[in-house]
Protein backbone atom coordinates (compact mmCIF):
# COMPACT_ATOMS: atom_id res chain seq x y z
CA UNK A 1 0.00 0.00 0.00
CA UNK A 2 1.14 3.51 -0.59
CA UNK A 3 0.96 4.92 2.47
CA UNK A 4 2.06 8.27 1.03
CA UNK A 5 -1.12 8.57 -0.96
CA UNK A 6 -3.40 8.61 2.16
CA UNK A 7 -1.73 11.68 3.21
CA UNK A 8 -3.16 15.02 2.76
CA UNK A 9 -0.91 17.80 1.81
CA UNK A 10 -1.94 20.92 2.12
CA UNK A 11 -0.39 24.40 0.94
CA UNK A 12 0.02 27.45 2.92
CA UNK A 13 -0.77 25.72 6.56
CA UNK A 14 -0.57 26.85 9.14
CA UNK A 15 1.87 29.87 7.21
CA UNK A 16 2.42 31.09 3.67
CA UNK A 17 5.30 28.64 1.98
CA UNK A 18 4.31 25.64 4.53
CA UNK A 19 3.35 22.91 2.83
CA UNK A 20 1.54 20.49 5.65
CA UNK A 21 1.18 16.78 6.32
CA UNK A 22 -2.08 16.04 7.74
CA UNK A 23 -2.20 12.64 8.49
CA UNK A 24 -6.29 12.60 9.51
CA UNK A 25 -6.88 10.76 6.02
CA UNK A 26 -4.80 8.57 6.80
CA UNK A 27 -6.11 7.66 10.32
CA UNK A 28 -9.46 7.64 8.59
CA UNK A 29 -8.47 5.14 6.39
CA UNK A 30 -8.83 1.71 8.61
CA UNK A 31 -6.49 -0.09 6.62
CA UNK A 32 -3.81 2.15 6.16
CA UNK A 33 -3.72 2.73 9.57
CA UNK A 34 -3.24 -0.69 10.31
CA UNK A 35 -0.41 -1.24 7.65
CA UNK A 36 1.15 2.26 8.93
CA UNK A 37 1.00 0.43 12.75
CA UNK A 38 2.36 -2.88 11.15
CA UNK A 39 4.96 -1.48 9.19
CA UNK A 40 6.25 0.00 12.53
CA UNK A 41 5.90 -3.12 14.30
CA UNK A 42 7.89 -4.98 11.79
CA UNK A 43 11.05 -2.39 12.30
CA UNK A 44 11.47 -3.32 16.02
CA UNK A 45 10.35 -6.94 16.35
CA UNK A 46 14.05 -7.73 16.66
CA UNK A 47 14.53 -5.48 19.51
CA UNK A 48 13.20 -5.50 23.59
CA UNK A 49 11.10 -2.63 23.94
CA UNK A 50 9.71 -1.96 27.25
CA UNK A 51 7.61 1.08 27.17
CA UNK A 52 7.03 3.43 24.40
CA UNK A 53 7.21 7.11 24.49
CA UNK A 54 4.45 9.24 22.81
CA UNK A 55 5.26 13.19 21.74
CA UNK A 56 2.14 15.90 22.04
CA UNK A 57 -0.31 15.06 20.44
CA UNK A 58 -0.24 13.27 17.11
CA UNK A 59 2.68 11.11 18.55
CA UNK A 60 -0.21 9.21 20.85
CA UNK A 61 -1.99 8.01 18.52
CA UNK A 62 0.51 5.56 17.35
CA UNK A 63 2.41 5.44 20.61
CA UNK A 64 -0.49 3.99 22.22
CA UNK A 65 -1.27 1.83 19.46
CA UNK A 66 2.32 0.68 19.39
CA UNK A 67 2.18 -0.02 22.85
CA UNK A 68 -0.48 -1.78 23.04
CA UNK A 69 0.76 -4.83 20.01
CA UNK A 70 3.95 -4.70 21.98
CA UNK A 71 2.17 -5.73 25.35
CA UNK A 72 3.91 -2.28 27.06
CA UNK A 73 3.15 0.85 28.61
CA UNK A 74 2.87 4.09 26.65
CA UNK A 75 4.46 7.68 28.51
CA UNK A 76 3.13 11.08 26.84
CA UNK A 77 5.46 13.63 26.66
CA UNK A 78 3.85 16.71 26.84
CA UNK A 79 4.06 20.57 26.73
CA UNK A 80 4.47 22.40 30.07
CA UNK A 81 1.54 22.75 32.36
CA UNK A 82 -0.59 19.40 31.10
CA UNK A 83 1.23 16.68 33.23
CA UNK A 84 -0.27 16.88 37.04
CA UNK A 85 2.29 14.71 38.68
CA UNK A 86 5.85 15.54 39.56
CA UNK A 87 8.08 15.72 36.23
CA UNK A 88 11.36 16.74 34.60
CA UNK A 89 11.39 19.14 31.93
CA UNK A 90 13.80 19.63 28.76
CA UNK A 91 14.08 22.86 26.21
CA UNK A 92 14.67 22.85 22.95
CA UNK A 93 15.76 25.49 20.27
CA UNK A 94 13.18 26.54 17.50
CA UNK A 95 13.54 28.66 14.29
CA UNK A 96 13.24 31.64 16.07
CA UNK A 97 13.31 31.14 19.67
CA UNK A 98 12.96 28.15 22.12
CA UNK A 99 9.93 25.76 23.65
CA UNK A 100 10.08 22.58 26.42
CA UNK A 101 8.35 19.71 27.14
CA UNK A 102 7.58 17.40 30.15
CA UNK A 103 7.69 13.97 31.29
CA UNK A 104 6.55 12.50 34.64
CA UNK A 105 9.69 11.72 37.10
CA UNK A 106 8.04 7.77 37.07
CA UNK A 107 7.31 7.38 33.17
CA UNK A 108 10.70 5.62 32.37
CA UNK A 109 12.31 3.42 34.91
CA UNK A 110 15.99 2.84 35.25
CA UNK A 111 17.67 0.50 32.54
CA UNK A 112 14.12 0.72 30.20
CA UNK A 113 14.82 0.13 26.63
CA UNK A 114 12.59 2.97 25.26
CA UNK A 115 11.02 3.34 21.51
CA UNK A 116 9.97 7.14 20.53
CA UNK A 117 7.24 7.64 18.65
CA UNK A 118 6.11 10.94 16.56
CA UNK A 119 3.51 11.20 13.61
CA UNK A 120 6.28 13.24 11.92
CA UNK A 121 10.27 14.05 11.88
CA UNK A 122 10.99 17.79 10.50
CA UNK A 123 14.05 19.49 12.76
CA UNK A 124 14.13 16.67 15.44
CA UNK A 125 14.31 19.59 18.21
CA UNK A 126 11.69 17.66 19.74
CA UNK A 127 12.66 14.11 19.11
CA UNK A 128 15.92 14.98 20.54
CA UNK A 129 14.76 16.79 24.09
CA UNK A 130 12.46 14.06 24.39
CA UNK A 131 15.94 11.50 24.42
CA UNK A 132 17.31 13.42 26.90
CA UNK A 133 14.12 12.97 28.89
CA UNK A 134 14.21 9.44 29.22
CA UNK A 135 18.19 9.30 29.40
CA UNK A 136 17.70 11.80 32.37
CA UNK A 137 15.09 9.12 33.66
CA UNK A 138 17.86 6.11 33.35
CA UNK A 139 15.71 4.88 30.57
CA UNK A 140 17.93 3.70 26.58
CA UNK A 141 16.84 4.94 23.71
CA UNK A 142 15.93 1.83 21.73
CA UNK A 143 14.87 3.65 18.67
CA UNK A 144 12.65 6.77 17.27
CA UNK A 145 9.85 6.14 14.73
CA UNK A 146 7.72 8.05 12.64
CA UNK A 147 5.36 8.02 10.09
CA UNK A 148 6.76 10.86 8.08
CA UNK A 149 9.97 12.48 7.51
CA UNK A 150 10.89 15.57 5.93
CA UNK A 151 14.17 14.51 4.47
CA UNK A 152 15.50 18.02 3.63
CA UNK A 153 15.54 18.95 6.98
CA UNK A 154 17.96 17.04 7.64
CA UNK A 155 17.00 15.55 11.28
CA UNK A 156 19.05 12.77 11.42
CA UNK A 157 22.07 14.85 11.81
CA UNK A 158 21.01 15.66 14.98
CA UNK A 159 19.55 12.27 15.52
CA UNK A 160 23.03 10.68 14.55
CA UNK A 161 22.96 8.56 18.25
CA UNK A 162 20.05 6.71 17.81
CA UNK A 163 18.34 4.58 15.75
CA UNK A 164 15.61 6.38 13.20
CA UNK A 165 13.11 5.23 11.30
CA UNK A 166 10.40 6.57 9.36
CA UNK A 167 7.45 5.01 6.68
CA UNK A 168 6.82 7.92 4.36
CA UNK A 169 9.93 9.90 2.97
CA UNK A 170 9.64 13.55 1.65
CA UNK A 171 12.19 15.69 0.15
CA UNK A 172 11.62 19.65 -0.49
CA UNK A 173 8.38 20.52 -2.11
Amino acid sequence: MDLAAKIRSIPDFPKPGIIFKDITTLLADGPALRESVQKMLELYKDQVIDVVVGIESRGFIFASILAYELGVGMAPVRKPGRLPYKKISESYELEYGSDSLEMHIDAVKEGQRVLIVDDLLATGGTVEATARLVERLGGKVAGCCFLIELDFLKARDKLKNYRVEALVHYGAE
